[in-house]
């Protein structure tokens, strides 16, 4: 990732300062190889914070991933790690793995429901019936 430019009065470079919003912008060029959207859409990303640390910037990340036993867990970390710690004055990342929460295909945002191709409602808990007493009531 190239950490974004600007120029002084001089037109030397210089290294724009850290936002936090840099992160969630980094975050969201990570996709998970096997689904063609970005992290923080498929709504894999639970927190994600920057503090001071003597030396500069420490970051960190607190996710999950579609599935516990996710082949590509590994593959996903390194590249959140490697991203982030391109940014403007960070010294250390930390990706917290969790599955508590567990994930579910609710906490999409709404365009990356589109993307896949599932109704907007796709993941939400499903309307529960009026209650008829003990019976049913066959429609």
């Amino acid at each position: 990732m190239t950490i974004p430019l600007q120029t002084n009065q001089n037109s030397a470079p210089v290294a724009a300062p850290f936002r936090e919003e840099m992160i969630w912008k980094a975050l969201k060029t990570v996709r998970d190889p096997e689904i063609p959207v970005d992290i923080v859409n498929l709504g894999l990303v639970y927190a994600a914070s920057a503090s001071e640390i003597e030396g500069g910037r420490r970051i960190d990340v607190r996710m999950s991933l579609t599935a516990p036993g996710c082949s590509m867990s590994d593959v996903i970390k390194a590249e959140v790690e490697r991203k982030l710690a391109a940014l403007p004055g960070v010294r250390e990342v930390h990706v917290e793995i969790v599955f508590d929460p567990p994930w579910n295909a609710s906490m999409m945002s709404e365009g990356a429901k589109l993307q896949l191709g599932f109704d907007s409602d796709y993941g939400s808990s499903p309307a529960k019936p009026a209650s008829s007493g003990p019976f049913k009531v066959l429609r």
